[in-house]
């Protein structure tokens, strides 16, 4: 059983990564807090969360843990949609059904979250849903164009939502990380219709997007912005997690879109002709490891995706 502090949060995905470090952040800013989990065993207490089974995909699943946290603590004052998942590879290289069970885990699977907490926040006249989007909601993903859809689909439908239910007492949020120190990529689901074609670019993706990770933000750091959402008194719409987040973010807005496609091509390594034979990844001298696509300056920009059983 949860001990009980007053606010009560639930955290989808919540077993690694991003999810974990949420529901820590919540348990120590005073909430009560349910993390989810596909495998996850009914009750059992990890470090203070209490967690319950949950797979978003599936209605009857996400009913039920919402009732159950409604049985225990009577109330849901934070919604985290941090469940996802990616797919590692060109667009063209995934079926239509690998497509689609992308976007019902990553939008369809949220948009489920939600619609079974939002009766209760507005009986309660209050409650804020945080959903987890990436900064691969923003701009163009190259190889990862599948999980930037989900994203750019999950920054429409929040923003257009939080208008809804505002009036209502719910606030709709997103939080905006980039790359984040997980094992997203390690746990990237390989396209299921991989093509010659891309191979090479393929795999020099991968080791861009491996290196980027193994560089980036702490788990912490997104944890740290989704407690901000959800105990700001004057909340934002968008919180970016780190400084490579809010770089990102404001070259969005303010650079102009020609230099911007430029910067996104050339530090994705995709300057050559496409019969060419691809660049290798630049070399970090100081480790002899490829570098890491660098934070863009004054216009520029390239940043991450992948996965992990959030």
């Amino acid at each position: 059983m949860a001990v009980e502090t007053g606010r009560v949060a639930l955290v989808t995905g919540a077993s690694s990564g991003i999810g974990e470090a949420a529901a820590h952040a919540l348990l120590a800013a005073g909430f009560t807090v349910y993390g989810t989990s596909r495998r996850a065993v009914a009750g059992e207490e990890r470090g203070g969360v209490v967690f319950l089974p949950l797979d978003v995909t599936d209605d009857q699943s996400v009913a039920g843990a919402v009732r159950e946290v409604l049985a225990q603590s009577g109330r849901i004052d934070v919604l985290v949609n941090n469940a996802g998942l990616g797919i590692a590879g060109a667009a063209e290289e995934s079926s239509i059904e690998q497509a689609r069970a992308l976007f019902d885990t990553n939008l369809f699977g949220s948009i489920r979250m939600t619609r079974a907490v939002l009766p209760e926040m507005r009986e309660q006249g209050s409650g804020r849903i945080i959903n987890v989007s990436s900064v691969l909601g923003l701009v163009p993903a190259p190889f990862g164009a599948l999980y930037a859809a989900t994203k750019h689909a999950m920054e429409g439908y929040s923003e257009s939502l939080d208008h809804e239910v505002r009036e209502h007492g719910v606030r709709v949020l997103l939080v905006e990380p980039a790359y984040t120190r997980t094992s997203f990529d390690a746990n990237a689901i390989p396209a299921d219709e991989p093509l010659p074609v891309y191979a090479r670019r393929r795999a020099m993706f991968d080791v861009l997007m491996a290196e980027a990770i193994k560089d980036g933000d702490e788990p912490s750091v997104v944890g740290e912005a989704i407690v901000a959402a959800a105990t700001d008194s004057r909340p934002k719409l968008r919180y970016q997690a780190g400084p490579l987040a809010r770089r990102v973010s404001k070259l969005r807005r303010y650079a102009p879109s020609s230099v911007f496609d430029k910067q996104i091509r050339k530090l994705s390594r995709l300057n050559g002709p496409a019969g060419s034979t691809v660049p290798s990844p630049e070399r970090n001298t100081s480790n002899g490891r490829p570098s890491p696509p660098r934070a863009p300056q004054a216009g520029s920009h390239r940043t991450a995706a992948g996965r992990e059983e959030r």
